[in-house]
């Protein structure tokens, strides 16, 4: 019997991986090999029944779910009757009940370790073209997601002080580390958005183990504090960030750079315990650069291995995060999560981030094969390619699979990022909103009162 759970097992692997490239005679085919994806489930799951979705099938259709634009939990079950009727199975029930069932049952730590191995795996075998001088750069930034307007995600995730109690919904802040030359995410830490220690600064420091020896990280102006650049630099990591507000340039009056030496803060910070205050260096030795709006703050003080040019052409790339950003929340709709419960809303989140890796893999992989650089191939036109390929069942496994990757990475070519240098749009939207005023009030209140006011003939 388990022998046969475990060759169940095998193939509901090896298809979930020809889905998403992972063919020896492909290029990148063995970033998630077959055996590392067993030994995480073994981990994570263990012994388990062979029912109508078992952890790999539940898997699998959550990523679909959240690959297509409706994300209903109705459609996911749909198409997996669709497809059992297909191979010859008896169709199972079309009701969801099993289905949201199997997902409370889903190990988020699943999820997370095949996410976190994606990413890193992708890293690994990236084209060193793909690289910066050679050296791995990491982008970090913050966002924030709305939840359904429930008591346990309330809870669990307050929404803003500012809206009123039944009217506003929960909010969740996330921090992630993804790579600029692959854009896949690395690691994600997820919290409220009020409340001690739930700041981008303390979010960031549980994704210092996705932060390696040598690799380069590119943020925004809110990670240029002392105690960021001093814990990136006691790990052998570079940083580049604008100076920021606070803290007032070294620079001289027309200037362009120099390297100087900040102070370490005299009051301890309350989120620092004493030993690690001990630690943290007496100075930090940075270089300043002045940039055309700002001045750039970085640990890379060697001016003839980095010049000022190359920094500067490299900070502009940090855009890329902001875009990668749009993408997850917007193209693959996570800006507004469906779950009632905060441990569906973390495997939600958990699963948007390993289907987005899978999808670079394949743009990673149509990069390579035609000689470019997976930013300048388009996200959505990668996704929606690659969603048609497999509502018609053309990467399930069989003979003719590798020849129709390769009219995959065809279409993926096509789909490019335009270079449009100084390209601005304003913060402005042309289409006029609804007639309809907002909500103020609790909607069942709502709801009484229109039922109190409705007249009848």
């Amino acid at each position: 019997m388990f022998q046969s759970i475990r060759d169940h097992l095998t193939k509901q692997l090896a298809k979930l991986r020809s889905r998403f490239g992972q063919v020896k005679e492909l290029p990148l085919g063995d970033v998630v090999p077959l055996e590392v994806v067993e030994q995480v489930v073994q981990d994570t799951v263990g012994p388990h029944r062979n029912r109508v979705f078992p952890p790999l099938v539940t898997l699998s259709t959550f990523i679909q779910q959240v690959l297509t634009s409706e994300q209903s939990c109705q459609k996911a079950v749909d198409q997996v009757v669709a497809e059992r009727v297909a191979q010859g199975q008896a169709p199972c029930s079309s009701d969801t009940g099993a289905y949201c069932r199997a997902r409370d049952r889903l190990p988020a730590e699943l999820i997370e370790r095949l996410m976190q191995t994606t990413g890193p795996a992708l890293e690994a075998q990236a084209e060193v073209a793909w690289r910066w001088k050679g050296r791995v750069v990491k982008l970090v930034d913050g966002t924030t997601v709305t939840l359904p307007d429930t008591p346990a995600n309330q809870a669990e995730y307050p929404q803003a002080t500012s809206q009123a109690s039944g009217v506003g919904f929960p909010q969740a802040r996330l921090v992630g580390v993804l790579s600029l030359a692959t854009g896949a995410v690395h690691g994600v830490a997820i919290g409220p958005c009020q409340g001690k220690q739930t700041g981008e600064h303390a979010l960031l420091r549980q994704l210092t183990d996705h932060l390696a020896a040598g690799e380069v990280v590119l943020g925004d102006k809110y990670y240029s504090s002392y105690w960021c650049l001093a814990e990136l630099q006691q790990r052998g990591v570079d940083g580049v960030f604008p100076l920021h507000g606070s803290r007032h340039s070294q620079l001289r009056a027309g200037q362009e750079e120099a390297v100087v030496t900040w102070d370490k803060p005299k009051q301890r910070p309350a989120w620092m315990d004493a030993a690690t205050y001990q630690r943290m260096p007496a100075t930090l030795t940075v270089r300043e650069i002045r940039a055309k709006k700002g001045i750039l703050v970085t640990t890379l003080v060697d001016v003839k291995a980095y010049p000022r040019k190359a920094i500067l052409r490299l900070y502009k790339q940090r855009w890329h995060v902001e875009i990668d950003l749009k993408f997850i929340k917007a193209v693959m709709r996570m800006g507004e999560l469906r779950c009632k419960t905060p441990a569906l809303i973390r495997k939600e989140i958990l699963i948007h981030l390993l289907a987005y890796n899978l999808v670079r893999l394949v743009m990673a992989q149509a990069a390579k094969r035609s000689g470019r650089v997976p930013c300048t191939l388009s996200f959505s036109g990668a996704l929606h390619a690659l969603t048609a390929f497999q509502a018609k069942g053309l990467l399930d496994a069989g003979q003719s699979l590798i020849l129709r990757y390769e009219h995959l990475f065809r279409s993926l070519i096509r789909h490019r990022i335009g270079n449009r240098p100084g390209r601005v749009e304003p913060r402005a939207v042309k289409r006029r909103p609804s007639k309809y005023p907002f909500l103020t009030k609790p909607r069942q209140q709502a709801r009484d009162e229109l039922l109190q006011n409705l007249q009848y003939a």
